[in-house]
């Protein structure tokens, strides 16, 4: 005998877990080498200007960091794109970007040797976007990782049943850079370098956005960024 199958009962309470996310934490990443070539340039100028006074770095902390690079007229339109863009990740956020003009606070070139590596840290001081451009990513090195930002969650986390899955669980995530990555995050993010391993250096642009009021109060679609 054909076994009937029973009418769903509207009325029985959903047995299902609805799982809703709130407070997300998000990254950004774009292939972007239409620009490597200009840029590193434009970085080995500068470093090379700063290892003349310095030619060996620090034992401890074998890295070159150059001074701000905005200066340079060759780097406009990769900081208008990285302003551009900064822009947009904010507004799509959910943030109400109508009269607010991203700027560019902060971009300089770090060169990390054998061992360099970078601590878990944030950015303050009004920042509120961070970001790396990867220039030269050989063999071993370096990886970045975002740290979960909720201290709480970090005092009572249980052990992790695989680390090697990104899950609710984990307490950070790393990336591979390679050369012409564009990452993006916002600057509560903690965020470190692992430990370079390579006999050749990582080198990477480090940049940090700020927000500026724009004068006029009428609505405009996308105010222009400015660059600092």
């Amino acid at each position: 005998m054909k076994r009937l199958k029973k009418p769903k009962d509207n009325s029985e309470p959903n047995q299902q877990l609805t799982a809703e996310i709130y407070f997300p934490t998000v990254v950004y990443t774009i292939d972007k080498p239409e620009f490597l070539e200009g840029v590193k340039a434009i970085a080995e100028s500068a470093l090379m200007t700063l290892k003349a006074t310095n030619p060996h770095p620090n034992e401890l902390y074998p890295v070159y960091q150059t001074p701000t690079l905005l200066g340079d007229i060759r780097i406009q339109a990769f900081a208008q794109y990285i302003a551009d863009t900064s822009w947009d990740i904010l507004q799509s956020q959910g943030y109400a970007m109508d009269n607010i003009r991203t700027i560019i606070t902060e971009l300089w070139c770090q060169e990390h040797y054998k061992y360099s590596g970078m601590d878990e840290h944030v950015h303050g001081f009004g920042a509120q976007l961070i970001g790396f451009y990867f220039l030269e990513t050989p063999e071993g090195s370096s990886k970045i990782l975002i740290h979960d930002p909720r201290p709480s969650k970090k005092q009572i986390n249980l052990p992790e049943q695989n680390m090697f899955n990104a899950t609710a669980a984990s307490l950070d995530i790393n990336f591979t850079p390679k050369p012409g990555l564009l990452f993006f995050a916002n600057s509560w993010v903690p965020h470190s370098f692992s430990r370079h391993t390579s006999e050749k250096p990582i080198k990477f642009i480090h940049f940090t956005i700020g927000v500026q009021t724009v004068e006029d109060t009428t609505t405009v679609p996308m105010p222009t960024a400015e660059i600092i």
